[in-house]
């Protein structure tokens, strides 16, 4: 694994977002709801940082099962997401690369009646992208890798990492326990 942004610069980014979603929003209640499982670092800090009255939920949408890195069937599952008619929505997710899983997710959303929906991403990737629409705020944008770290995961692994790095070529054709036991923390 290559490390692409440190603890440090995640966290300086992460304060960025925050401060410019707080001056978008001015002051506002924000109803914040994160794509699970690869948002939840994010909404946990990000959530920490944002100066404004808050409510917070979460929205599963999976395309990813297993060992791949190819694009499934989109599933989305709003149960544990609170009522948003009438309400602010900021929809936080982990990556931005094709577009499809945000797209979808946002389409499913404004069925609900929010006044308004915006849209954060920590990591957009370049070249990836497959539909017209851009994320409102982007932390970082990163070159076309499979990354992990920071809420992000390989066959559910490296969630955890305190920085993102990139898995080479390599590391995804062995078993992932193996790569993991040589990781450099």
């Amino acid at each position: 694994m290559k490390i692409l942004l440190s603890e440090a610069e995640l966290h300086d980014g992460v304060k960025q977002l925050a401060d410019e979603i707080s001056a978008v929003y001015e002051g506002r209640p924000l109803t914040i709801v994160g794509v699970l499982t690869g948002s939840v670092v994010l909404l946990a800090d990000l959530i920490r940082l944002v100066d404004l009255p808050l409510r917070v939920g979460v929205v599963q949408a999976s395309s990813y099962r297993g060992a791949t890195t190819v694009r499934g069937e989109l599933v989305i599952n709003a149960e544990m997401m609170p009522d948003i008619a009438g309400r602010d929505v900021l929809l936080i997710d982990d990556i931005f690369d094709t577009g499809h899983t945000l797209v979808r997710v946002v389409a499913e959303m404004q069925k609900l009646g929010p006044a308004s929906i915006r849209t954060v991403v920590l990591l957009r990737k370049e070249g990836r992208q497959e539909v017209a629409m851009e994320p409102d705020f982007v932390g970082f944008r990163i070159p076309d890798e499979f990354v992990v770290g920071y809420g992000l995961d390989y066959e559910d692994h490296y969630r955890n990492l305190p920085y993102l790095a990139a898995l080479e070529e390599c590391d995804l054709n062995r078993p992932t326990h193996e790569v993991a036991a040589e990781r450099a923390w």
